[in-house]
Parts: structure tokens; sequence; C-alpha cells
């Protein structure tokens, strides 16, 4: 295993970085066999909010099931990914801020799993509830899988990686980028482009993009907290 050190060459840093990628991708292949050998039972799971759904194209349903292997995978595999994202990360980094890291890596880890239950369990269906409520008599909802499964995944992945945000910001503050100053100062601009994000990463429905742009707002409130408590115990450690 490598070390760590901040004396890694810019080629070396690429060659730690090919490896990390490698066993990513490794970790997601093997996951996907064990997620797909129990594909039809996840698919019966996870469409049951709307029951039934239809496909429109004969590679439709292949390709769903192929799309809900790939994204159960990354689920799975979310631990040993987050794990070798962090050792790439802490190479250039001092012995503190490598502590530092080595304490918030489960932290992530959880934040990131919560992030995808808080979107299937709470938003995702919400969501579907609201724009399923606009059918009426001569407006009848059929969705595809393809779309179904897509709008779910998006929400998951979304949902996942914006819940790390209070934790990117602490480790901002960590390492001397930001300050709790700063991240009020710039909360309006971070504001319009959370809402900017929120568009671009969520299906093309105002509901979607608020139900991420809401909670995101509140998270970067909970990042000012928490990077006031890590700003304040910095400078207490350099006294």
């Amino acid at each position: 295993m490598s070390k760590i050190t901040n004396e890694y060459t810019f080629f070396e840093h690429l060659d730690e970085l090919r490896i990390r990628l490698i066993k990513i991708a490794v970790t997601i292949v093997i996951a996907a066999f064990g997620v797909y050998g129990f594909i039809d039972r996840l698919t019966d799971y996870i469409v049951r909010p709307v029951g039934q759904l239809v496909f429109t194209s004969p590679a439709d349903a292949f390709m769903a099931q192929i799309t809900l292997t790939f994204l159960g995978a990354i689920v799975i595999a979310s631990p040993i990914i987050i794990f070798q994202i962090w050792r790439f990360i802490v190479l250039g980094l001092r012995t503190q801020e490598v502590k530092f890291v080595r304490v918030f890596a489960p932290i992530s880890l959880l934040l990131f799993l919560a992030g995808g239950l808080f979107a299937y369990f709470i938003i995702v269906p919400i969501s579907i509830q609201f724009l399923l409520s606009f059918s009426s008599h001569n407006l009848v909802p059929m969705i595809t899988v393809k779309s179904y499964i897509s709008f779910v995944g998006m929400m998951v992945l979304a949902f996942s990686v914006v819940f790390e945000l209070p934790l990117i910001l602490m480790f901002l503050t960590k390492i001397g980028i930001a300050t709790p100053a700063f991240l009020i100062q710039k909360r309006r601009h971070a504001i319009i482009l959370i809402l900017i994000v929120s568009a671009l990463i969520t299906p093309p429905d105002v509901v979607s993009q608020l139900m991420l742009a809401i909670p995101l707002v509140g998270l970067y409130e909970i990042g000012i907290v928490a990077s006031r408590i890590v700003y304040r115990n910095k400078k207490i450690g350099s006294c």
C-alpha cells in the first residue's frame, strides 16, 4: 500500500490515480455480478411505488435492468469507492489533515448512504405522487421502465453526493481554503449555484429540482455550523 506523503511527483500521483480507478472499476464489476443475480427481485421492489411499467422498444427492459444493476453495484461498492478516493486524496496532506480524513471517511460513507435512502424513501415517493396527481380521465400515466429507472437512479445518486456537502465544507475549512465568514458571505452565490446544479442533475421538472435544492440549502447551512466548529478548534490548536 502506498505511503501517505506529500512528496509524490506529478507522474506518481497519476499512477496512483490510475491504480485507485482500476480498483474502483474492478469492485463495481464484481458487485454488478452479485446484483444481477437478484435483478428480478430488485426490479419488483424498485417499481413497487408505481405498480406496472411499460417499455416502448425491444431493448428498453434489458437496458433498464443493466442500469439498475450498475446503480445497485455502486451502492454496494460505495464503502470501497469512498475508501479509494480518500486514499488518493491523503497523498498530498499533512499528518494532522490525514488524521482528520481518517476520522471523517466513515462519516462520509454514512452521509452517502443516508442521502440515497432519504431520496428513495422520501423524495422519490413524494415526487412521483405529486407528478401523477396531474393525471385525469384523458391524461393516463404510462411510465416507461427506462424513464422511471433513470428518474429514481438520478435522484438517489444526486442526493447521495450532495449529502457530502457539510463534510466537504468542513474539509475545506480544515485545510485553509474556506472560513465560516467566507461561506456566510458567499451564501447567496451558493444558493444560485445550488439551483443551477439542481436543474442540471435532476429530471427536467421543477418539483424534482426543488426537492434537491431545498435540502441542499439546508445542508449548506449545516456545513457553515460545522465549519465554525472546525475553524474554532483549528484556532485553539494553533495557539
